[in-house]
C-alpha cells in the first residue's frame, strides 16, 4: 500500500473527495457509520428504500397463496403508477391488514357452516318477542337426548363426531345446563362467506398494486445506492482535518502499490497538493488481499475470521487446499460430490437464483470436484461402500482407502496424520513470520518448538522406516532435544533472569502438550463425519430397499415408496453433510491452525472511496 497526504482549499474538499470517488482506488481513512445529522439522514434515507423492497418482497411471498398471482401480474403490468418509499409502505400495511380481515372472515365463515342457513332478523325478531337462544355443540358420544327434557332444544346439524343445537327458553326465565354455551352467533355461513369473498377481492386489488410497484423497483435500488454514496462521499468529507484556521484541509489515504503511476497522473491534473510514500506498520493501512484464482475463491473464508493486518501473511493460499480437502473428507461421498459440481454450475451460470449462493457457485463447484476425488478414495458413494460394490472395477479399488493401520481404521489414521502436517506447517509458518515481524531475538522459544516437534517426528519417521542407523538417530535425538531444550526453557525471553525463563520455559511445556494433544484429536472429526454421513447414507439405501418391488411390494407402489425414501433420505443426508462440512473445517482452520500459525486477523479491509456500492 502507498500512503497519500492530501493539502487542499477547505471549500475544494468535496469536489476532490467526488473525483477521488470516479477514480475509486483511493482508501481515505473514515467512519463507516454516520458520523452527524446530515450522514445520519442519508443513512435513514437508504435504510427506507432498503426496507420498503424488504416488506415489498415479504408481502407477495405471503400473499401468494391468497390470490391468482398470475391473473395480478397481468393486470399490474398495464399500471405504469411511480415508485416511492410511501407509496410501497402504505400499500404493503394496506395488503396486511386485507389479508389478516381475509384469513379471519374464512375462519369465521368455517366455524358457521354447520349452523345452516339462517337470517339475522329472525334471531332479533326471536329476541323481540322474549325468547332467548343458546347454542351448543358436543361431541357425538357426549350428547345426551335426556337434555331436551330440561330445555326446549333443536338439533341443528349432526357431523361424523359433533352435534350442534340450539336451546329456546324465555329470557328472564332463570336458565341451567349441563355444559357451557358458545358466543352468541349473529350471522350464517352464507353472509360470512359473502364477506369473505368481498375481502378477497379488495385484497385481489391491492396485490395487483403491489406487483405494479414490484416492476419498477429497479429504481428504489438505483436510490438506495446513490444514498450510501451520497453518505461515503460525506463522511469522506468530514473525516479531513482542518489547517490554517480553516482554510485547508488535509486528507491521508491508502491505494495499492501498483497504481501509483495512473493515480499520479490524475492526482497531477487536480487542484490539489499531494505526498505520498510507501505505507508502514505504524500507519495501519487497510488490506487488500491479493490471490490467485484458485485461493481467491476462498478469500471470503479468510474475511470471516478477519484480514491480516499490515506486514502479517495472508493465511488464504494455506487455507484454500486445506479447507478443500477437509470439506471433501467430512463429506466424503462420490455422489454426493457430482450433485454439488451440479449445483454449483446452475448457481454460476445463473440456471438457479437463490441470493444467498449467487456469489459463491464456483467455490461450490469445486468443492464438489473435490468430494467427487476424495469420495472415490474413500470408497463411497449415495451411501454404497464402492470397495464392496462387484459393478467397480478392481483397478479402481485398488486406491481406495480401506482396512486398518496398526489395529485403527485406515481412514482415522489419515485424518490425525493430516492434523499432525497442518499444526506443523502452522507452527513453521508461525516461526517465519513472527521471525519477519518481530525479529529472531523474540522468536527463540517458537524455533524451539518447532525443532523439538518436527526435528522429533521426522526422527521418528527415519527410525520406523529403518533407512537411518539407529546410533546415528540416537545422536540427532540428543542434538534435538538439547538445542530445542535451551531454547525453550533458557533463551525463550533474552536478557531475562534464567530462573524466569525456566518457570516460563515449563509454563509453555504444560500448555503446549496438552494443547497440542487436544489440537490433534480435533482431527478426528473428519474421519467421523465422513463415517457418520455414509452410514446414514446407507441406512436410507436398506430402508428403501425393504421396499422395492423384489421385496414383496407391487412394482407401482414398489419403486415409488423406494424413490420417495431415497430421495428424501438423501436430500436430508446431504444438507446435513453439507453443514457439517463447511463448520467443522471452519472450526479446525479458525481454532486449530490459526492458533498455533500465530494469526491475528485484526486489519482493515480495503475499502475504496468509490460509486460502486457493496454494502448491505
Amino acid at each position: 500500500m502507498t500512503k497519500y497526504s492530501f493539502i487542499l482549499l477547505s471549500e475544494q474538499t468535496e469536489g476532490f473527495l467526488a473525483q477521488l470517488q470516479d477514480l475509486g482506488v483511493v482508501d481515505v481513512s473514515r467512519s463507516v457509520k454516520p458520523i452527524d445529522e446530515k450522514s445520519s439522514a442519508l443513512f435513514a434515507e437508504a435504510e427506507d428504500r432498503k426496507k420498503a423492497l424488504r416488506q415489498l418482497e415479504t408481502q407477495l411471498s405471503a400473499l401468494a397463496k391468497s390470490v391468482d398471482m398470475a391473473k395480478a401480474a397481468e393486470l399490474a403490468a398495464q399500471n405504469t403508477e411511480e415508485i416511492t418509499v410511501e407509496k410501497v409502505l402504505s400499500s404493503c400495511e394496506k395488503a396486511s391488514s386485507l389479508r389478516q380481515s381475509f384469513d379471519a372472515a374464512q375462519k369465521k365463515a368455517k366455524e358457521l357452516e354447520p349452523w345452516g342457513e339462517f337470517s339475522a332478523e329472525d334471531l332479533q325478531k326471536l329476541e323481540a318477542e322474549g325468547l332467548k337462544l343458546n347454542f351448543y355443540s358436543c361431541k357425538k358420544k357426549a350428547f345426551n337426548p335426556a337434555w331436551a327434557e330440561l330445555q326446549a332444544l333443536q338439533i341443528i346439524n349432526e357431523t361424523d363426531d359433533a352435534v350442534y343445537f340450539v336451546t329456546v327458553c324465555p329470557a328472564d326465565a332463570q336458565y341451567d345446563f349441563p355444559i357451557e354455551a358458545l358466543p352468541k352467533i349473529d350471522a350464517s355461513s352464507k353472509e360470512a362467506k359473502a364477506e369473505a369473498e368481498q375481502l378477497q377481492a379488495s385484497l385481489f386489488d391491492a396485490v395487483v398494486e403491489l406487483k405494479a410497484l414490484s416492476n419498477q423497483t429497479e429504481a428504489l435500488e438505483r436510490e438506495y445506492k446513490e444514498k450510501l454514496v451520497e453518505m461515503d462521499l460525506h463522511i469522506a468529507t468530514k473525516a479531513s482535518e482542518s489547517a490554517v484556521e480553516g482554510y485547508l484541509s488535509v486528507i491521508e489515504g491508502f491505494a495499492p502499490s501498483d497504481t501509483d503511476a495512473e493515480l499520479c497522473a490524475a492526482l497531477d491534473q487536480m487542484p490539489v497538493f499531494y505526498t505520498k510514500e510507501d505505507a508502514v506498520v505504524e500507519d495501519n493501512p487497510p488490506i487488500k488481499l491479493k490471490n490467485r484464482r484458485f485461493s481467491k475463491l476462498f478469500e471470503v473464508l479468510t474475511e470471516m475470521y478477519g484480514v491480516p493486518v499490515y506486514g502479517e501473511f495472508d493465511p488464504t493460499p494455506i487455507l484454500a487446499p486445506f479447507f478443500l480437502l477437509f470439506f471433501a473428507m467430512c463429506m466424503a461421498d462420490a455422489g454426493y460430490g457430482l450433485l454439488l459440481i451440479l449445483f454449483g454450475t446452475a448457481v454460476t451460470k445463473k440456471w438457479l437464483k437463490i441470493d444467498m449462493f449467487k456469489n459463491i457457485g464456483p467455490l461450490i463447484t469445486v468443492l464438489g470436484v473435490a468430494t467427487f476425488f476424495v469420495g472415490i478414495f474413500l470408497g463411497t458413494a449415495f451411501g454404497i461402500d464402492l470397495s464392496q460394490a462387484t459393478w467397480v472395477p478392481e483397478a479402481l479399488k485398488k486406491v481406495m482407502i480401506t482396512g486398518n493401520i496398526g489395529g485403527f481404521p485406515a481412514q482415522m489414521v489419515l485424518a490425525l496424520g493430516i492434523g499432525v502436517f497442518h499444526i506443523c506447517l502452522a507452527m513453521v509458518v508461525k516461526a517465519i513470520g513472527y521471525t519477519k515481524r518481530f525479529g529472531f531475538k523474540n522468536n527463540v522459544s517458537t524455533w524451539g518448538w518447532l525443532i523439538l516437534i518436527l526435528g522429533g517426528i521426522i526422527l521418528a519417521a527415519l527410525g520406523f522406516l529403518k533407512v537411518m542407523d539407529s546410533a546415528v538417530i540416537k545422536l540427532l535425538v540428543i542434538v534435538v532435544g538439547v538445542v530445542s531444550g535451551a531454547a525453550i526453557f533458557l533463551f525463550n525471553t533474552p536478557g531475562r533472569n534464567p530462573l524466569k525463563n525456566i518457570g516460563s520455559g515449563l509454563w509453555d511445556t504444560y500448555n503446549m502438550i496438552t494443547g497440542l494433544l487436544g489440537d490433534v484429536l480435533s482431527y478426528i472429526r473428519l474421519y467421523a463425519l465422513g463415517l457418520a454421513g455414509g452410514m446414514l447414507g446407507n441406512a436410507f439405501n436398506v430402508i428403501g430397499g425393504m421396499v422395492a418391488p423384489e421385496q414383496g411390494f407391487g412394482w407401482g407402489i414398489g419403486w415409488l415408496c423406494f424413490a420417495i425414501i431415497v430421495l428424501l433420505g438423501h436430500t436430508l443426508n446431504m444438507a446435513m453433510a453439507c453443514l457439517g462440512a463447511f463448520v467443522h473445517p471452519l472450526r479446525l482452520t479458525f481454532v486449530e491452525f490459526f492458533k498455533n500459525s500465530g494469526y491475528e486477523g485484526k486489519g482493515a479491509k480495503y475499502n475504496p472511496l468509490t460509486k460502486e456500492v457493496n454494502k448491505q
